[in-house]
């Protein structure tokens, strides 16, 4: 995750729990204030009404007592008004006024008043009990008044119900009426209930949602107050709040927090990102010279950054960019005079064998037509016993300088090898056989000259052969000096030139024969063990397998996959081919579950063709499972033909999730300075480089300088067939990666 990220999570994290308290604590307090507030008001209220009914609770069924209570209900502010009597209590006239079937006008006596034990029970009030309200009601009789009790209306009823039946209801009260000295059974149907009025609104929430109802509960207490009549409490008004318009300002409280909260989070979140983007545009620059310097680009922080320790990290960058880019100009250089050193005669200044197979390899590549021609200085240790080495030396510096001077006389392209002693080569490009007819006239004539001089009959002899597109070196190195031999029996410095027609197989018959075996699947795909690992706990290990392809000619001969390959390119074939192996190694790895890498070698008519491209990209995809254990293999002469193309194919491999490796790996294909470019994970040195390498002071000052440039930009080093054991200790000081035996 990016540092920006990272900021920008930590702040919001620190905004919201800041937010989060202060809006927590505002909600419970304004939460708090309105459950005061509303409790406070609703006893003002209770109190307020109580005062209000005092004067009118004498006669508590007084219509004006509900008249009161309902215009304050009507306010709004309020859930329930309730007023509740002290006692349920009746009199005689009640009983009379409620009785069930009969009409009584007038009676004796009322006895034995009584209810279902289930609702509770009827107590008669004692007489001390009425003496004590007569007392309360002389108050407000004056002193020349008559106070008169009629005893049939006088008695008192107390009913006190049980829990279940708390809140009182419509009870039947029985009880005996005496009527002229006759006493009769009676039932009374009464609404025995504490409330004598009560008023209820319910509460409305308009526009606060129930979630925030739910999340939020108010407690609005309900509130009362005692009302009396003299000196006895007879009555209770309850008043409760009604806690739609609390819930109201609570919400819009909570809700302009939170709307005031955003915008104030997302301003200063805009604030940050610019801020922040300011702050770390030079870090992304330091990342960006870091990933370059990574991939071998080194480059410079040319604005530097304000900020103090950002600015002295942009400046140790630039220093280390400035430094390795100097040490790999270093190494580059030491590489290339080390590569003059061991692929140059010491003696003559030609180019050494290893040259002349690697100038062969781009003709192939190039497809470009010309001639071999093998030559030989005979007789050179007869020469040798009977003069002095100078002399001896200077012989093969005239006829070293008798090849090298040929490409001045002549306009085509020519260059001439030493391979050892007195073996030499040339190569001559774009030349009609005229011109290398006169080529080897103008040679014999110079040897002819020489061997006058140092009274040698025969110099040497000349063999010439045309480069076969569909041969192999040492095929044609072969060729040619069986024409230098068939050159001796013609005569001194004598030549001869082989027939262009003078191929191995007709092209048409090569043709369909590819063609079958391609299309057939007639080839076999195995598996050689290559690389190990050299160095570390796991030394020995099996790293990578390569994939190798055989087939059989008619005969059943083996075919040299060089020449199938390149005919198979002739024709066009070749990305057939190249899918075919691909499919047969993933099978191979999904069947044996292999766990080392295995590389496939592919044409580079392959890597530059869409159409393969793309079935390559399908096919890593449908296999990302296996993907990792792939790594595609292209020669470095490969490579050089178009090393432009290669690097689009390279980096493209490498977000699939699969490998590269460049394989026979020399300098005078790849530039140094272009390795870091082509997105590699491995390269495979040519086995020139590690043959001998124990006793070659050159080779392992290469390969050194080579592992060295490759550690800096992580790649890993390969020795390619490496028999001598006392080359392979020396590879393994030299810290290479691994090794094929």
């Amino acid at each position: 995750m990016s540092l920006s990220k990272q900021l920008y999570i930590i702040i919001s994290v620190i905004f919201f729990a800041i937010f989060a308290g202060n809006f927590i604590i505002s909600v419970k307090n304004t939460k708090e204030y309105l459950e005061i507030e509303s409790a406070t008001k609703a006893q003002d209220t209770a109190t307020s009404i109580g005062l209000s009914l005092k004067p009118l609770i004498g006669d508590k069924k007084d219509p004006e007592i509900e008249s009161i209570i309902k215009a304050i209900a009507n306010r709004g502010f309020y859930k329930e008004l309730r007023l509740e009597d002290i006692e349920i209590s009746f009199t005689n006239d009640e009983l009379i006024k409620n009785i069930k079937d009969l009409n009584i006008n007038n009676y004796t006596s009322i006895s034995d008043v009584k209810i279902d034990p289930k609702y509770g029970k009827i107590e008669l009030q004692k007489s001390g009990e009425l003496f004590e309200n007569a007392l309360d009601s002389l108050e407000s009789v004056s002193k020349d008044e008559v106070i008169t009790e009629d005893t049939k209306t006088s008695s008192k009823y107390l009913f006190i119900p049980t829990k279940e039946y708390q809140n009182g209801g419509i009870f039947d009260v029985e009880f005996k009426l005496t009527i002229n000295k006759k006493t009769i059974d009676a039932t009374a149907q009464l609404n025995l209930n504490k409330i004598l009025v009560k008023e209820y609104r319910e509460e409305k929430f308009d526009f606060v949602p129930q979630w925030f109802i739910n999340l939020i509960q108010l407690h609005m207490k309900e509130k009362s107050s005692e009302i009396s009549d003299g000196w006895n409490n007879v009555a209770t008004i309850y008043v409760s709040a009604n806690a739609g318009d609390a819930y109201a300002k609570l919400y819009e409280q909570a809700r302009g927090a939170i709307a005031y909260s955003l915008i104030a989070f997302f301003i200063s979140l805009s604030i940050l990102v610019i801020f922040l983007q300011l702050i770390l545009k030079p870090l992304k620059n330091i990342e960006k010279l870091a990933m370059n310097i990574a991939v071998g680009k080194f480059g410079r922080i040319e604005k530097l950054p304000l900020t103090t320790e950002i600015k002295n990290v942009a400046i140790a960058m630039n220093d280390m960019s400035r430094k390795i880019e100097g040490i790999i100009k270093k190494l580059n250089s030491n590489i290339e005079n080390i590569t003059k050193k061991i692929s140059q005669d010491g003696l003559t200044k030609l180019e050494m064998r290893q040259t002349f197979e690697t100038d062969m390899k781009n003709m192939f590549i190039s497809k470009t037509d010309g001639y071999v021609m093998s030559l030989k200085i005979e007789s050179l240790g007869e020469f040798a016993r009977n003069n002095s080495n100078s002399a001896v030396d200077k012989l093969i510096k005239d006829f070293a300088n008798i090849l090298k001077n040929s490409n001045e006389v002549f306009n085509f392209d020519i260059k001439a090898y030493r391979f050892f002693g007195s073996e030499f080569a040339m190569i001559v490009k774009n030349c009609s056989q005229d011109d290398i007819k006169k080529l080897v006239v103008y040679l014999k004539s110079k040897f002819d000259e020489i061997s006058k001089e140092i009274k040698i009959a025969n110099l040497s002899n000349i063999g010439v052969t045309m480069f076969n597109q569909i041969g192999t070196t040492p095929e044609m190195l072969s060729a040619a000096i069986e024409a230098r031999e068939l050159a001796k029996q013609v005569g001194p410095n004598e030549f001869v030139v082989r027939d262009a027609n003078d191929l191995a197989r007709d092209m048409e018959s090569w043709k369909e024969l590819i063609f079958d075996i391609i299309d057939n699947s007639k080839f076999n795909v195995g598996f050689i063990n290559n690389e190990y690992l050299l160095n570390g706990k796991d030394e020995g290990k099996l790293i990578m397998q390569e994939a190798f392809t055989s087939a059989n000619d008619k005969n059943g001969n083996p075919i040299p996959i060089g020449t199938f390959i390149s005919i198979a390119e002739k024709y066009e074939k070749v990305v057939d081919f190249d899918k075919a192996v691909v499919t047969n190694v993933i099978k191979h790895i999904q069947e044996k579950n292999i766990e080392n890498n295995i590389s496939i070698n592919l044409s580079l008519d392959s890597i530059v063709d869409l159409s393969f491209i793309n079935w390559l990209k399908f096919t890593l995809e449908v296999n990302a499972a296996i993907a990792h254990k792939l790594v595609f293999s292209v020669t470095a002469y490969g490579v050089a033909k178009d090393i432009e193309k290669f690097k689009i194919f390279a980096k493209a491999i490498n977000l699939w999730g699969a490998k590269i490796i460049v394989k026979r790996f020399e300098s005078k294909f790849i530039p140094l300075e272009s390795i870091k470019d082509l997105n590699l994970d491995f390269i495979r040195l040519a086995r020139d480089y590690t043959n001998g390498i124990s006793s070659d002071s050159g080779k392992h000052a290469f390969v050194e300088s080579i592992q060295d440039l490759c550690n800096l930009i992580n790649i890993k080093v390969l020795a390619e067939n490496v028999k001598a054991d006392d080359d392979l200790e020396k590879v393994k000081e030299l810290d290479l990666y691994a090794a094929s035996r």
